[in-house]
């Protein structure tokens, strides 16, 4: 649900450029991006791009 920390394959922290990520991720290409942000490792990269965010989606159930 959210994205995490560290990347699961590698170890490198990533979590620290979601927001900017997601915010330029809405006027220009993706990958333009990750190459700004000195993303590299296609691990790192496909955490980015095959992140689906479904923090809403939960909020919407109630909690025991």
């Amino acid at each position: 649900m959210i994205i995490p920390v560290r990347c699961f394959s590698c170890g490198k922290p990533i979590g620290h450029l979601w927001e900017e990520f997601k915010e330029k991720s809405k006027t220009k290409d993706r990958g333009e991006i990750l190459d700004a942000l000195d993303m590299k490792r296609y691990c790192c990269r496909a955490m980015f791009l095959g992140h689906v965010d479904l923090t809403e989606t939960a909020a919407k159930f109630k909690k025991f």
